[in-house]
């Protein structure tokens, strides 16, 4: 009986209270470092916008500006091709590090990306803090895995969980970090990814929290979209706005198929561009973001003030009007589609080059702008203009469905940004044909796209092989009672065969529970069999 309770004690420490504590420290670490690179990203949009508004002001500065483009994309490429953890947002090469795809040096890739991103934004380029962000996270997770010497399995947890964080920190919206850690991540809904990226996410945001209130101050503490207004019931008026929702979604989706394949046609491009030995392709987008720069400000930094100006009343009471900085003197639309288009190009080539930077809150904009024109237009047909804010709200949210396919994120993002939770219908009548309308044209999870590419131009398959490993399930480990669905498995396994303990097999399925005393067979491809092996002790026990 005492044997009995210590091993029980102790599967609760491994379990429990220690998964508790490391998922903790995992959102403490992940929300120090994210936090001060926000402010510093922040600091750098605050200097690119003053920078390029003196060379505007001063004409003869500008063949130094681009210059000094041409040199620092240069040492940016020079970083992304040594460290190719940080081509991109980074979000493909994370999600990859979570299920075991992808292999990295924490402090070197969270070092390189910190940089490199941050360069890039007090260069003036359209880059955002999301995607950054998440990686920074995931390192962290990785840091505190690998220094604590965890098993594989809770590395892997803690990788996104501290993914999670890194993304709730940026956003300042916990939810909406914890779901993208589930949908994209580890695509797991089990309980163990819930609960450790929920623990993340709350210290992360405490920490957060209190080193932005003794920094900047109260006043700085958090970010939404809270001057948009939203004022719909689903009454005449209100039933009308949803057909406008249904013809304004397809259009934002079928502009979302474009950028996906936009992405990939620039990136064919690019892989044919070899001067300077691959980084001189740098050099493309940098210059582009240059010009883009002296025509408006809305094309620098990742786009928050762009969507923060496409509100239209904070007090409840929407005018419909757009007020936004006029580029050259010329009309509210024609200031957006020129924007729109910037942003579109920008957004696309970053990701066809692999420039160090975020796209995340740049496909928002995008999908934001494309809202604003939207609304513009749909009022000058009939559509009452106190519903502006929203279109625009869902306009964002249904592109970024449509590209990222992640319809779950998306619901979310729309209200823990907008601090709205009502009004459920328009958003997702409009994520829902985003999501929809994606899949009719076959264009896959961009990110999850990426992630393949990455993979394979990195040659990080060749090694890969299948293998099976046969392992007894132990009293109180991860797996003993729990149902199939509920374990996070290595990524791509699956359990081929159940052995009983009065040695008849069975195939099972997701709703198979496992008992202490059976052996399983699990099937996965892996490039190391005594990591999956060590991963797979982590669920079953340790074997004797």
């Amino acid at each position: 009986m005492k044997e009995k309770v210590k091993k029980y004690l102790q599967a609760f420490a491994d379990n429990g209270v220690n998964l508790v504590l490391i998922s903790l420290l995992t959102g403490i670490f992940a929300g120090a470092v994210v936090t001060f690179y926000n402010i510093l990203m922040s600091l750098g949009e605050e200097t690119s916008i003053d920078l390029y508004m003196l060379v505007r002001e001063n004409p003869a500065f500008i063949p130094l500006l681009f210059a000094g483009l041409a040199a620092g994309s240069l040492v940016i490429g020079t970083v992304a091709k040594f460290v190719p953890m940080v081509r991109g947002s980074g979000i493909p090469q994370i999600e990859g590090a979570a299920r075991g795809k992808v292999r990295f040096n924490w402090y070197v890739t969270m070092c390189s990306m910190f940089a490199a991103s941050l360069a890039c934004v007090f260069m003036g380029y359209p880059a955002g803090a999301e995607g950054p962000s998440l990686e920074i996270g995931g390192c962290a997770g990785g840091a505190v895995g690998t220094i604590l010497k965890r098993n594989q399995m809770v590395k892997r947890l803690q990788i996104a969980s501290g993914a999670s964080a890194g993304l709730a920190v940026a956003f300042n919206a916990p939810v909406t970090g914890l779901v993208f850690a589930m949908e994209e991540a580890f695509r797991s809904f089990s309980p163990q990814v819930f609960v450790c990226a929920a623990l993340s996410v709350v210290s992360s945001l405490f920490t957060r929290n209190a080193l932005r209130y003794g920094i900047l101050g109260k006043d700085k503490v958090g970010f939404t979209f809270k001057d948009f207004a939203f004022d719909f019931s689903f009454n005449g008026e209100g039933a009308i706005f949803c057909l406008w929702v249904v013809l304004a979604a397809i259009i934002v989706a079928l502009i979302g198929v474009g950028f996906y394949y936009s992405v990939f046609a620039a990136k064919r491009i690019f892989k044919k561009i070899t001067f300077f030995k691959g980084v001189g392709k740098y050099m493309i987008p940098f210059l582009l973001a240059g010009a883009f720069g002296l025509i408006t400000v809305y094309s620098l930094g990742g786009g928050h003030d762009f969507i923060q100006s496409l509100a239209t009343g904070s007090s409840g009471v929407s005018s419909g009007k757009i007020e936004v900085e006029r580029i050259f003197g010329i009309s509210v639309i024609a200031t957006l589609f020129i924007v729109f288009i910037i942003r579109f190009i920008t957004s696309a080539l970053s990701m066809g080059c692999g420039v160090p930077c975020g796209v995340f809150i740049p496909m928002l904009a995008i999908g934001a702008g494309i809202g604003a024109i939207l609304s513009v237009l749909f009022q000058k047909a009939g559509m009452n203009p106190i519903f502006s804010d929203y279109l625009v709200i869902i306009c964002m949210a249904t592109f970024f469905t449509c590209v990222v396919k992640a319809p779950v994120t998306g619901i979310v993002m729309v209200f823990e940004l907008t601090g709205q939770f009502s009004n459920f219908l328009p958003a997702l009548i409009g994520i829902v044909i985003g999501y929809l309308i994606g899949l009719l044209f076959k264009t896959d999870a961009i990110y999850e796209k990426n992630l393949e590419q990455y993979i394979k131009d990195n040659k990080l398959d060749e090694n890969f092989r299948k293998e099976r490993v046969r392992l007894f399930i132990r009293e109180h480990s991860k797996a003993d009672g729990k149902a199939v669905r509920a374990i996070v498995w290595p990524s791509n396994g699956l359990v081929v065969e159940l052995i009983h303990e009065d040695g008849s097999q069975t195939v099972p399925d997701g709703e198979t529970v496992l008992r202490a005393g059976q052996e399983i067979v699990f099937e996965c491809e892996t490039d190391d069999l005594k990591e999956l092996t060590e991963y797979l002790h982590g669920i079953t026990g340790k074997q004797e």
